[in-house]
């Protein structure tokens, strides 16, 4: 029997045929009901900086085609922003939306917005995906182009999770936030399905979110190019601070703040780790008349004696000859006091 998807699009295995699968396999886009293509494993490895460049694109690509493809055969309307309020679940956590503006600005408002009827305001409405584009229609006074759908809750934050997939715009901790916030509404299985991960990877993320304190995340932001084995370690190094209060009032300081994300990251993260022990202070070894015959530097292991040859070669010259007498005197004296 075919196991239907949570937006009603069939993505039974036994629909994929014996020849695709030894190839590369469709997988069914749930909110369109369209078939893309996985990306070869020996591809992944081989991947370089271009193939990297490229894909950024076709990924942007591809979230403009899941727009367009909602709208076919669909009717877009123009909405007041006034009565279209956010989805209940935040996904970023950054609010820059100045190159958006400046294109919508001077190109307009290309790609519609995905809405539905608000459960429980007649009138209005909530978005499922197009935040940042509501935001700035909203800014320049026009209307916003949408797709109006009925959509429950968890068809709702389907589309949201799918829409950031695919664009895959939103940083590792924006997503495993995103998550989070999911699993307390709706079960697994809906939550997979938005995120497009399995569980391994999603109990990963909220293993992660549950061992940090919001507010650190909150003062952090989405740290951009901060992947899950770095957060992971600020996990590990937060387990073994005393006080991650004070971890988080660092964070939230000025001198913190005024840093950019990634940026702010690094210099917490750097705060975590442990101190290495700062050699002790040299300090001039001088003649009761005060000449100078040496530096010397202290530490919890080591006593180091610099002396200046330039200054006192033949200083220099006569603790070396005499070092391995002055050793020899301390042992004599050694083996006294032990009544040897």
């Amino acid at each position: 029997m075919s196991r239907k998807h949570i937006l009603g699009v069939a993505t039974d295995a036994s629909e994929i045929s014996a020849s695709d699968s030894r190839t590369a396999r469709p997988r069914s886009m749930p909110l369109l009901g369209v078939a893309r293509k996985e990306r070869d494993p020996a591809t992944k490895l081989t991947a370089n900086i271009g193939n990297a460049l490229r894909e950024q694109n076709d990924r942007l690509g591809r979230a403009e085609e899941i727009e367009r493809r909602l709208s076919e055969g669909q009717s877009v309307v123009d909405l007041d922003t006034a009565v279209v309020e956010p989805s209940f679940v935040q996904d970023r956590m950054s609010d820059d939306i100045t190159g958006l503006l400046n294109s919508i600005e001077e190109q307009g408002q290309q790609v519609p917005i995905l809405v539905r009827p608000h459960p429980d305001r007649p009138g209005r409405y909530q978005v499922a995906f197009g935040h940042r584009r509501l935001r700035v229609v909203a800014e320049l006074g026009r209307t916003v182009k949408a797709v109006v759908r009925e959509l429950s809750d968890e068809q709702l934050v389907v589309a949201q999770g799918q829409e950031n997939n695919q664009r895959e715009d939103l940083t590792y901790i924006e997503k495993a936030r995103f998550a989070h916030q999911l699993n307390k509404q709706f079960s697994r299985d809906v939550v997979i399905a938005a995120m497009s991960v399995d569980k391994s990877n999603l109990s990963k993320m909220l293993l992660l979110v549950d061992a940090l304190p919001p507010e650190l995340i909150e003062a952090i932001g989405p740290a951009p190019g901060v992947g899950r084995p770095s957060w992971q370690q600020m996990v590990d190094l937060l387990e073994k601070v005393p006080s991650p209060l004070r971890v988080v009032e660092f964070a939230q300081s000025a001198d913190v703040q005024h840093l950019a994300s990634a940026q702010r990251f690094k210099s917490i993260f750097a705060s975590l780790k442990p101190q290495r022990v700062p050699r002790g202070i040299p300090e001039v070894l001088s003649t009761p008349g005060g000449d100078r015959l040496a530096q010397v530097t202290q530490s919890k292991s080591k006593l180091e004696i610099s002396i200046d040859k330039k200054a006192t070669p033949e200083f220099a010259a006569f603790v070396m000859k005499y070092l391995p007498v002055l050793y020899e005197e301390y042992r004599s004296k050694e083996n006294s006091n032990n009544g040897e």
